[in-house]
């Protein structure tokens, strides 16, 4: 069920007032998720980091993974952001999306407060006891301001439904030593890695820049998958710029603008996070003129 490519969709907002974000546009949810199973998406991922779950209420990222499942309709597999660095919150959000029909919980490290790797293991397994779900460990460092280590994860890996892990350490070496040490089913979380990651044993990604372009980032998985490596060697070379690119400012500001130059969104961001600056969104209309998507 996991590997291939997954979106890590992003929410989202009606224009609200002077400008800002609003409210959860769910019709243009529905259109986005639409235009990624049209183009080959093999799971979606709502309420993640892209999808701007910090600023969502518990309500909100509720109703936003439980309106994932109904327009999915099982279609594709859905992995409902549920994490928090507050356990019982966490399991609370894990809880929301079992409810919802998810396939199952994408759940970020514990951040600010920084647990010792005794600490995370105990989060998961606490997370993983009270909820039946399967469940996706997000290692993502830059944001939470620590790493898992491959050895917490092989412990985690013994846990029945801690099936997989979305590795966004930027690390070969970590990939590497997690599944020199188990079998867990590892994702990539950086794009432009996805390809040398799979390499040394990811099954997929967890993508930002399928967000608009997802045949490309679901046909260089697929081709590898596949054992078309050049194909998927083609692939990745095509891409590796744009993937750059959503990067240049905090994600998802990148792609969110994106979207709203290619008229797909209104690109409507919630603060704290806001609009590009005028120089780097001059470098990211360069990379998709580039591309050809402009």
């Amino acid at each position: 069920m996991f590997k291939g490519s997954f979106t890590a969709l992003v929410t989202p907002f009606r224009a609200g007032k002077n400008g800002t974000a609003g409210m959860v546009d769910e019709k243009k949810f529905a259109e986005l998720i639409e235009f990624q199973i049209k183009n080959g998406t093999d799971g979606i991922v709502p309420a993640g980091c892209t999808g701007e779950a910090a600023t969502l209420t518990h309500k909100e990222q509720g109703r936003l993974v439980s309106l994932a499942c109904e327009i999915v309709d099982k279609r594709v597999p859905v992995i409902g952001g549920a994490g928090s660095n507050n356990t019982e919150e966490a399991i609370m959000l894990t809880r929301f999306a079992k409810k919802a029909g998810c396939d199952a919980a994408l759940s970020i490290t514990p951040y600010y407060n920084k647990p010792t790797p005794e600490g995370q293991y105990r989060h998961y397994a606490a997370i993983a006891k009270k909820v039946e779900i399967p469940i996706v460990v997000y290692n993502v460092p830059s944001r939470t301001g620590i790493s898992i280590k491959p050895q917490t994860v092989a412990r985690l890996s013994k846990i029945d439904n801690i099936v997989a892990i979305k590795e966004a350490s930027g690390s070969i070496d970590q990939t590497s030593e997690i599944l020199s040490l188990c079998d867990i089913t590892v994702l990539s979380g950086d794009d432009s890695l996805t390809l040398p990651m799979m390499a040394v044993g990811a099954k997929g990604v967890i993508s930002v820049v399928s967000n608009i372009i997802p045949r490309e980032v679901h046909d260089m998985v697929l081709g590898f998958l596949e054992g078309d490596f050049e194909r998927a060697r083609q692939l990745h070379y095509r891409i590796l710029p744009l993937c750059k690119a959503m990067f240049i400012e905090t994600n998802p500001i990148p792609i969110k603008t994106s979207m709203r130059l290619l008229r797909r969104l209104n690109g409507k961001l919630r603060l704290p996070l806001c609009e590009m600056q005028k120089e780097n969104e001059g470098k990211l209309r360069k990379s998709l003129k580039d591309y050809g998507l402009l």
